[in-house]
């Protein structure tokens, strides 16, 4: 899995920001990734 698939899933709303967010838990992808994706910033 990487930041351009989790990206895309995301787009295409076959990722939620739930499951963003446990990519982040798992070490994917960084904090700001998350926020360039989600447009949030990430809290734990």
């Amino acid at each position: 899995m990487t930041f351009e698939i989790i990206k895309k899933n995301y787009e295409r709303k076959l990722w939620n920001k739930q499951m963003v967010k446990t990519a982040v838990i798992k070490g994917v992808i960084t904090d700001k990734q998350y926020k360039e994706i989600t447009g949030e910033t990430y809290e734990p």
